[in-house]
């Protein structure tokens, strides 16, 4: 089977991003731990943006927050780092969905849980995106289905954001 140059290309940015996320997240939450630091906001920053790569890690991000939230941490500044780092990995998981091959998404998801994200999108558009991002559902399978489908990402995006927002601002006042 041979395969094309951009093909090529493309896995080899998916490998990089592996890479670059893998070291990244070694030389931060490594060194945190070896200092007996693990609730650093450093931390909460890499497991947020980790929690949200479609790929990376499945987890319940919200848990993380609410225990960060009663650890004495200024929720504004948990707020601005919650929603920026699910935002870059939002960004990513588009970015992925807009320019990698069905074959290589369905190995990372599998081919059921995008085309039910994918009926999601095309049956509600904004709505979805705002909806998945409020509650805790896999928003990054919408945002790589968003991708996937070509979706406007400015409507992507700005959606997401706004859900997002919303989610932890919810959180914030309920705990």
């Amino acid at each position: 089977m041979k395969r094309s140059r951009t093909e090529i290309k493309r896995i080899i940015i998916l490998v990089l991003l592996f890479i670059l996320m893998t070291v990244i997240a070694s030389l931060t939450i490594g060194k945190e731990i070896y200092r007996s630091n693990g609730n650093g906001m450093i931390s909460f920053a890499i497991v947020n943006f980790s929690g949200y790569l479609f790929f990376f890690l499945i987890m319940p991000i919200e848990v993380a927050f609410v225990v960060y939230l009663h650890s004495g941490y200024d929720p504004i500044i948990l707020n601005l780092v919650a929603v920026s780092t699910a935002m870059t990995a939002q960004v990513i998981d588009y970015m992925i969905g807009y320019y990698f091959s069905m074959g290589i998404i369905d190995n990372f998801i599998g081919r059921h849980r995008y085309e039910k994200a994918e009926a999601e999108i095309l049956k509600y558009g904004n709505l979805a995106l705002f909806i998945f991002n409020l509650l805790p559902l896999s928003s990054p399978v919408i945002s790589l289905a968003a991708g996937m489908l070509k979706y406007k990402v400015k409507n992507a995006l700005f959606f997401s954001l706004c859900g997002l927002i919303f989610r932890y601002v919810l959180l914030t006042l309920i705990f």
